[in-house]
């Protein structure tokens, strides 16, 4: 098994939001925001090489994104998915398995190209699309709280091209795979964790989206159902830890992996590091 960070550029998010209930004397210190207190974030996959399967989780913004978007969100940076699969080697003909942790446009969007006409079309046209059903079902009938960052007229693509598969109901197929389901963040998002050798490699998607976040008190005003969230990452984060598990952050504009430990004040970050040091 190989594993390859996948970055696809950045983008702005308020930092209000983003720390949730968090002052923002203490969030700024951490991610300093601009003049219209927008921070910049990473959206970052992760590629997976197992046997004959290459499996993306996630996908990022993707440039199939229109321009109200562009201005709101500001995506910005050199990186994109094709020059960072290049860079491994690797093609949108390559992927085999597309995993979606849910379907929010900054995780999934990179999924979906123009056809040339304006139209979305399959960026990965050999792959198996992943989702998780009632995350699909809450996308294509999005709660009022959530609906801006659904965007199922495009989304209906994957489902029309015959290669979207739901998790619950099929067989990944990967022995070295397992997923987790969390409920607070938004309905049924996927947290994967990859097993290789003696080393747990866990993708945290939103339930812990930079380093900075592995505080419990850091949870994000875009979750749907905060307290869940809450009781989610304290679970997550003493299994993290009683396991030795690397975390690999989605969202961190510097940090991709951490380790953790247990202080006086309870779990933080230990050993900050690039997914390549963490696999040495």
């Amino acid at each position: 098994m190989k594993l390859y960070t996948i970055d696809t550029g950045y983008f702005k998010l308020d930092g209000g939001p983003m720390f949730g209930v968090v002052p923002k004397t203490m969030w700024q210190k951490l991610n300093p925001p601009d003049e219209n207190n927008m921070c910049t974030w990473a959206m970052r996959c992760l590629l997976v090489e197992d046997q004959n399967r290459r499996m993306l989780i996630d996908t990022g913004m993707g440039d199939f994104i229109d321009d109200t978007y562009r201005k709101r969100y500001l995506p910005n940076g050199e990186d994109t998915l094709e020059k960072s699969l290049a860079k491994h080697g690797f093609s949108a003909e390559d992927i085999t398995d597309v995993f979606l942790t849910h379907l929010h446009f900054d995780h999934c969007m990179g999924a979906l190209k123009d056809d040339g006409m304006g139209q979305p079309t399959l960026r990965f046209p050999n792959a198996t699309y992943w989702s998780s059903y009632a995350q699909w079902e809450s996308a294509m009938h999005p709660n009022a709280r959530e609906k801006a960052s659904y965007r199922k007229e495009y989304l209906q693509a994957i489902a029309d091209s015959g290669k979207l598969k739901y998790v619950e109901k099929e067989e990944l197929g990967l022995d070295n795979v397992s997923i987790e389901y969390t409920f607070g963040h938004t309905e049924s998002m996927m947290i994967c964790h990859i097993y290789k050798g003696n080393q747990t490699i866990s993708y945290c998607a939103d339930l812990v989206p930079s380093h900075h976040h592995v505080r419990l008190a850091y949870i994000m005003a875009y979750d749907i159902r905060p307290m869940e969230s809450l009781k989610e990452k304290t679970i997550f984060l003493e299994k993290a830890l009683e396991n030795n598990h690397i975390l690999f952050f989605e969202h961190d504009k510097d940090v991709e992996c951490a380790t953790l430990k247990r202080t006086d004040k309870g779990i933080e970050v230990d050993r900050l590091m690039t997914l390549a040091e963490a696999l040495q």
